[in-house]
């Protein structure tokens, strides 16, 4: 075996993880069913010129560390050259061991770059110097990125108003790469955010409409979810702190709109009446669509207020909330599925102290209709790495069917995330290789080399409806 940090077996620790990865798991295709990559940079075929651009640039993950470790913020997200800035990404990478930062930065290394050496302050230059000598070239252009990932369908998450231009460019382009995406109505939903009436105002501009009432936000967002669909998006997504799902009327909910659209403030008591309703006017109408819709539950944003006024949202101030989930989310599927109403479901947490509550919550809803129906989502942001991803197998493991699982996704902003598939399929492979070992799962390769392959890909594949 090698002895470079990243081989053939890294992170396999016997003969059984080695043949479940190698033979049922490595060569799957890629579903990268949730992603915010820029499909304006996809159908443009961007070429990115260096590293930092396509690397570093909007990774607050790499900026969370380099920050800690106490690189000045010109480096980070100053005006210090794109060079610059790498060389201080390199100096921060030894400071990274333990982190799941240490294993992506050499997994990417190694995948797209062919490049083995440890990064670090030493290694920085002739590391640069080769990257960008290949991110200059037209080979390594966004496109071929995901070719060269072996990614069949990426799915990026927009805005109702936004056009969808480029990915109408993408679906009449020969590229073998299917590119959906997400219809992310958050922005709808928060009524009592800051800018509220003017994100209407784009709303009702996007839909060609006037949004004066409750009834009429309702029509436009229906509009815009039938515009998507007509362009190939079958996924919805949410990122919310946690679910609503309270008592209201609809003359409570009209008042509520109105009063909002008055400039008016609204209480926490009608902020959660409001945001029920349309919550559930909107699960109803993916349902009507066949859609798949995703929650992205637990996250506490923009924690620093200094930091966020300087640079805004997505940059690196956010962390892991500790709110309530359990009875809402309860409440909201069961209103749905009470109505027959309730389209497939991926629950994603984002607090581990959540996840049996989630694993037992999505079998509640599995009604038998749909093979796993209700998902329990993969670790996600900060529980993206080995032991998040272990956590949420084993509780979704205990408590349900993993062999129902449809694995992994980036949630990245990045081309070259990619690998985090393979880092996944590695975790996952020598999960179930050690307790083969220990004799805890039959020594039949077949058997459990299927559910591998089913949970890399096969499993996804049956469960999203992507139009190529």
């Amino acid at each position: 075996m090698s002895k470079k940090f990243i081989n053939d077996n890294f992170l396999l620790e016997n003969s059984f993880s080695e043949e479940l990865y190698h033979t049922y798991a490595k060569d799957q295709p890629i579903i990268d069913y949730h992603n915010h990559l820029s499909p304006k940079l996809i159908a443009e075929d961007h070429v990115f010129g260096n590293v930092t651009k396509v690397w570093i640039d909007g990774d607050h993950y790499k900026w969370r560390a380099m920050r800690t470790l106490g690189i000045d913020e010109n480096f980070i997200t100053g005006a210090a050259t794109d060079k610059d800035k790498f060389m201080k990404w390199a100096k921060t990478v030894p400071y990274t061991l333990r982190n799941p930062l240490y294993h992506w930065t050499h997994l990417e290394l190694a995948r797209y770059f062919d490049t083995y050496e440890l990064l670090n302050e030493n290694t920085a230059e002739a590391i640069w110097n080769n990257t960008q000598e290949k991110l200059s070239s037209k080979e390594y252009s966004c496109r071929n990125l995901l070719t060269k990932a072996n990614a069949k369908v990426v799915c990026t998450t927009e805005d109702p108003i936004d056009n969808l231009e480029y990915h109408q460019q993408l679906s009449k382009s020969n590229y073998q790469v299917t590119v959906s995406t997400a219809f992310r109505p958050d922005k709808a939903i928060m009524i009592a955010n800051d800018g509220y009436n003017a994100y209407i105002d784009s709303l009702a501009a996007a839909a060609d409409t006037e949004i004066s009432t409750y009834g009429d936000l309702c029509a436009a967002l229906e509009s815009r979810i039938k515009y998507f669909h007509e362009n190939g998006c079958r996924l919805c997504d949410h990122g919310l702190n946690q679910i609503s799902s309270v008592s209201f009327s609809e003359a409570e909910v009209k008042s509520i709109f109105e009063k909002r659209r008055s400039a008016k403030d609204v209480s926490n008591e009608e902020r959660l009446k409001f945001e029920s309703a349309l919550l559930i006017f909107l699960c109803e109408t993916y349902h009507s669509y066949g859609w798949v819709q995703q929650f992205h539950l637990g996250a506490l944003r923009n924690n620093n207020k200094r930091m966020h006024e300087l640079l805004g949202p997505d940059t690196g101030w956010d962390s892991i909330g500790d709110y309530s989930q359990a009875q809402q989310l309860s409440s909201l599927l069961n209103r749905l599925d009470s109505v027959n109403k309730l389209t497939k479901t991926i629950i994603y947490n984002l607090n581990p102290a959540d996840n049996e509550v989630i694993a037992t919550m999505i079998g509640n809803f599995n009604d038998g209709s749909v093979k796993g129906k209700v998902q329990f989502g993969s670790g996600w942001w900060f529980l993206d790495q080995k032991d998040g991803m272990i956590k949420q197998m084993n509780a979704l493991s205990n408590m349900g069917l993993i062999s129902c699982f449809i694995g992994m996704l980036t949630d990245s902003r990045s081309f070259l995330s990619f690998p985090r598939h393979e880092y996944f399929r590695r975790v996952l492979c020598n999960l179930l290789g050690e307790e083969m070992k220990r004799g805890e799962l039959p020594h039949d390769m077949d058997l459990v080399g299927k559910m591998v392959a089913d949970i890399c890909y096969h499993n996804a594949n049956e469960y999203f409806d992507f139009k190529g």
